[in-house]
């Protein structure tokens, strides 16, 4: 019983690594609205 309860920790502990490092992957809306605002500061020094 003790074995079964371990594994299944461990397996979930490794499902939420995993969907932690997908999320952390993508870009959000915030970080393409901040690039396009540093892509317009270059362009406006140029």
């Amino acid at each position: 019983m003790m074995k079964k309860f371990k594994r299944s920790i461990a397996v979930l502990a490794i499902i939420a690594l995993i969907v932690v490092g997908l999320v952390g992957c993508k870009e959000g809306p915030l970080e393409s609205a901040g690039k396009k605002v540093d892509k317009a500061v270059e362009d406006v020094k140029k």
